[in-house]
Formats: C-alpha cells, structure tokens, sequence
C-alpha cells in the first residue's frame, strides 16, 4: 500500500470511532494547551517585565563620561595632561556619537547642584537642575503634558514631581512640630504626605532658584519661566513622583544661572566639554554594541543590561518548569491513547486478518496504526492551540477586571510556542502508537478470521 492508501484508511478510522477519537484528541490537547499556555506566560511576563524594568532602569539608554584614566607614553606629567585630554567628553565626540549606527539620540546632560525652588506667592521645595538640550526630551522618555520646548534664555521645563509639594514653608514646619511630638499619629502622616502630593499650577509661571550650598546668602536666581512641564511616567504613583523634582534648562541658560548664584566662579565646565551624555538607542537588542563603538572613544560607559541577563536566566527556569508539567499532562493522555489503539487493536483483529491474506506486510500494518495514532495527536494539537486562545483570553479577561488601569494585554501567545505545541502533541500520538502498531503487526491472520 501507499502512503496515501494508509492515510486514508487511518483517516478513516479515526472519523469512524468518533467516541474514542475525542477522548483522546481531548486528553491530548489539554496537555498542548497546557505547554503553549505555560510557555506563552512565561514569555509574556518576561517581556512585561523587561518592557517595565526597562521603564525604570532604562536599558536602552547609555551614560557616557569622561575617562581619566587613558595611558598615553612619555613623562608622567605629560602623560597625565595627554590622557586627560583623550579622554574628555569633548562636542566633536558628540557628534561622532550621534553618528553611530542605531544610536536615536544623545545629549548632554549637566548635573548641576541641588537649588531651592520657590514661586512668586513664596511656596518652595527642593529640585535638582539639570543642564540638557531641550529640544531632545521626549527623545528620552520625557514628553510634555504642557507646553514646548523653547531656545530662549531664561526658560526651565518641570517634571510632573516638581509641581507637586509646593506648599506654604510655615504650615509645613507646622505639620512637621506636631509630628515630633506625636510620632505615631497616623493623621498627621497622612496630611504630611498630602501636602507633599499637593499639586500646583506652574506652567507659564515664574519661579526662582537659591543655592542650598550657603544658606547664610540670600542670593537668588533672576525669574525663570516655565515653557513647559513632562508628563508622569506611567505606572508611577503620585507618591513616588513626589520624590523626582526636576528642572531641566538649556546649557546656555544653566551657565548664566551658575554665575548668577556663584559670582566669580565657573561652576560648569569648559565650553564644549561636558561631564556626562545619555546616549539613546533605537532597540536595546543594540546596547551593547554601540557601547563598545562608544568605549572607542576613549569614553566611560554605563548601562543596566545586567538586569536583564539576570531576568532571563530566571525566566529560563521559569519555562523549563512550565514546559515539565505540560509534558507530564502530555504523558497522562499518551496512556489512553495507548488503552484505545490497544483495544482498538483487539476490535479490528479480522480486518487486520483480512488486510494481511490480500497481501498486506507487517511494516503497512503498524504504518497504519501509527498514522492514525499521528492523526490523533495532530487533531488534539490543533483542539489544544484553540483551547491555549481562550484560556489567554480568559486570563487577560481576569487581569483587565483586576487591573482596569491596564492599557495593554499582558499575557499574549508567540507564534513560536505554537509549533512547540503541535511537535509535542502529534510525538505523543506517534510515540503512544507504536505499542498497539506492533501488536497489531503480530496479529496472526488465519487465527483472526477463524475467530471472527
């Protein structure tokens, strides 16, 4: 017989025997369902993971900064100026820098001194400043809830933090007394935490800086204007925003407002020399390697892609576990395949018999018990995949109703874990066959018929 004759007479059966069909396309494909769905989870909740480390950790950004430790030949002395010089993070290098391939942007940014903020009706609190090019924010996760970038001098963009908190300085030394005296009064926490969480109306407001650095001084900043204020970053709490007060202003403006607070002094560094600049690429998947192209320089590097080595080592267990029980439940439904061709095998003696006297060989006969076995594990395969989309979408259900805030479906199904989950289900219907195939195979013919 051909392969197509045996198909077909497998295929055939397999329609015939409808109530062991769907037994054992049903044990097969809750073992199917349950491979795709565990693997599904646990590649849906490493890349979740990734995407909200990423957020916080920012695994596609690159710090960039002076290295002072190049080696170069000659005198000490020398050698010291020379590699010094090699290894400043010069304008030119900045340039070279938003050359390299897949980098998105890169830009400096100055770390100025922690100022005290204070608006026109005399509410402060305290903020870093941070010396940058404006125009970039939103190139680095920072877009504008209000307002726009602007080059003119004199203009400071808020974070959503910095609007918050900024409270009248006498009621909160008064929120602060009462709580020394009365550490353990809930109530009073309460209100000191809602008038740092207190919101206030900044955008195209006035504000000014004093240096923190010599409280004995009165010397504040010329008013500045703000152009613009950054959205909260999803999935932070008010809270925790409270606790990021910054201002960014342009590095024209952030030298006028050092010789503002420090007359006779150069608190930023040369012109064109910068101490730090963040690097952004396209895909963190490239991190690495504009990093070293970075290091080319003679430059200092940092990033956080060790966390997400850490993740996926930790996932890979993960899976590996998950993939376990679903090979276990797949072993379970092998055994009723195995009862069902078993019997299967018994019922079908005088066919068999007949199959073997019109010339049919041992090999054809156990081709067609394992392709009918093969049949079984590729229909519970195709049942289980369909099972794997609703269960996913039941769970996604769920975590919507939890978690209404949740923009987007967590838990999701690679199309790499569907062929996974065929393979494994139609090994199981071949492999569970191979037992009644050959005790089919051995049937003796002439004994078959006589009985039947």
């Amino acid at each position: 017989m051909r392969i197509r004759d045996i198909t077909r007479l497998s295929w055939d059966q397999v329609k015939r025997r409808k109530v062991v069909t769907a037994l054992c396309a049903a044990g097969i494909s809750i073992g199917c369902a349950a491979i795709v769905v565990a693997l599904s989870v646990g590649e849906s909740a490493q890349t979740y993971i990734e995407q909200e480390m990423n957020s916080f950790f920012k695994m596609d950004e690159i710090t960039v900064t002076e290295n002072g430790g190049v080696s170069s030949p000659g005198s000490q002395e020398t050698a010291d100026e020379q590699s010094l010089e090699r290894g400043k993070l010069t304008d030119q290098k900045l340039e070279i820098i938003r050359n390299i391939p897949h980098v998105k942007a890169a830009a400096p940014f100055q770390q100025l001194n922690s100022f005290q903020m204070q608006t026109v009706d005399n509410r402060n609190s305290y903020i870093e400043i941070i010396g940058t090019d404006l125009n970039l924010l939103p190139e680095f996760d920072k877009p504008l809830m209000q307002g726009a970038p602007s080059d003119l001098q004199g203009t400071v963009i808020l974070s959503y933090g910095a609007t918050l908190g900024l409270v009248d300085e006498a009621a909160r030394q008064s929120v602060l007394e009462q709580m020394q005296k009365n550490p353990y009064d809930s109530k009073l926490t309460d209100q000191y935490n809602k008038l740092n969480q207190t919101p206030s109306s900044l955008y195209q407001r006035q504000v000014q800086f004093r240096n923190l650095q010599e409280p004995e001084k009165t010397t504040v900043s010329s008013p500045f204007r703000v152009a613009g204020i950054l959205k909260k970053a999803s999935g932070v709490s008010e809270e925790s925003a409270s606790y990021d007060k910054k201002a960014y202003i342009s590095l024209d403006t952030a030298q006028m407002l050092m010789q503002e607070l420090y007359p006779g002094q150069s608190q930023l560094a040369q012109a064109n020399v910068y101490n730090s600049i963040l690097v952004k690429v396209d895909d963190q998947a490239y991190t690495e390697q504009v990093e070293k192209q970075i290091q080319k320089l003679t430059l200092s590097t940092q990033t956080n892609l060790q966390q997400k080595e850490r993740i996926a080592q930790q996932f890979s267990i993960i899976k590996g576990v998950a993939l376990g029980g679903g090979v276990f439940i797949l072993i379970i439904a092998s055994i009723s395949i195995v009862v069902a061709m078993t019997m299967s095998t018994y019922q079908r003696r005088r066919q068999i018999g007949i199959m073997k006297v019109l010339g049919a060989n041992l090999g054809q006969i156990r081709n067609m018990f394992i392709v009918e076995a093969a049949l079984l594990g590729f229909l519970g395969g195709l049942l289980g995949v369909l099972f794997s989309y609703w269960i996913v979408w039941g769970i996604n259900g769920i975590i919507n109703a939890v978690a209404p805030e949740q923009e987007q479906v967590i838990i999701f199904i690679p199309l790499t874990t569907i062929p996974i989950g065929m393979l494994f289900a139609i090994m199981t219907g071949v492999l569970s066959g191979i037992y009644p195939a050959i005790s089919a195979s051995r049937t003796d013919a002439l004994t078959a018929i006589r009985r039947d």
